[in-house]
């Protein structure tokens, strides 16, 4: 799968995903740090690749409906601190990605620290 890693998630991130098989580019690289939440959906949409991020505006549908996108990935662990983080996207997430025939483009899910809920 193709991701994209928002600014505000660590760098073990996009290492732990790559060591997963995932294509993953990160905000960073693309000198996107800092721009607007629409620059960045955009930029997704136009590169085809799911978002991740810790930005809760991202789970606002009526603001980024999720038909629009090629995947919406919002991480809302009890903490936002690298290691939660890495512990959500270590155990929750990517078990999860390795589904067979997977797609999760027209789709949000928000991801906590034990569960997946989808939107689509």
């Amino acid at each position: 799968m193709r991701f994209k890693l928002d600014e505000n998630l660590p760098l073990e991130a996009a290492d732990a995903l790559r060591a997963c098989g995932h294509d993953v580019d990160t905000v960073a690289d693309e000198g996107l740090t800092g721009a607007k939440d629409p620059a960045i959906s955009a930029a997704c949409a136009q590169e085809g690749r799911a978002l991740i991020t810790l930005d809760l505006d991202f789970a606002n549908i009526v603001a980024y409906p999720p038909g629009r996108y090629p995947g919406l990935l919002v991480l809302r662990p009890a903490r936002q601190n690298a290691r939660a983080v890495m512990r959500v996207i270590e155990q929750v997430l990517a078990p999860r990605l390795d589904a067979p025939g997977l797609d999760l483009s027209g789709r949000l899910w928000i991801v906590d620290d034990s569960r997946i809920r989808e939107h689509a």
